[in-house]
């Protein structure tokens, strides 16, 4: 099947794509974007999140074919910005496995909220793990992005 969406604002088109194939399969091995990692492929970690048509979604659950026609904004459609920055500035980045799905969740949170409270912050990171920290440094970043 052919799969025929916009991804960072660019149209893309994926051929061969097999039913069951995920769209974050589709998004780094069909069309190079390896930003959002391949970490549990069972919507648990948040390491694979993407916009999808303005919504934070896990593409490892997302068949492909349902992004026929969308809008996807992966991490690397993100415009450098304060959240990068805030994770660079705090040392919220260690092993970096998690970081694209957290920065896309952080991106979102700021959207809908300019000045979260903790338990607002804590809420959106709740579908990202990172094996590497205590969690400090990300909630530093995040508020250190909110500034």
């Amino acid at each position: 099947m052919r799969v025929n969406c916009t991804v960072n604002g660019e149209k893309r088109q994926a051929d061969d794509v097999w039913p069951g194939e995920s769209l974050l399969y589709v998004l780094r091995e069909r069309l190079g974007l390896p930003g959002s990692k391949n970490a549990c492929e069972q919507g648990e970690c948040g390491s694979c999140t993407v916009y999808l048509d303005g919504t934070p979604v896990c593409s490892c659950l997302v068949a492909a074919g349902q992004a026929e026609g969308r809008d996807v904004v992966t991490v690397e459609g993100l415009e450098f910005g304060r959240v990068q920055e805030a994770f660079l500035e705090a040392g919220a980045v260690q092993c970096g496995f998690c970081t694209p799905g957290l920065v896309v969740a952080v991106h979102d949170l700021l959207a809908r909220n300019d000045k979260p409270s903790d338990p607002d912050i804590r809420e959106a990171l709740a579908g990202n793990l990172c094996r590497c920290t205590g969690y400090e440094k990300i909630l530093d970043a995040v508020r250190l992005a909110a500034r």
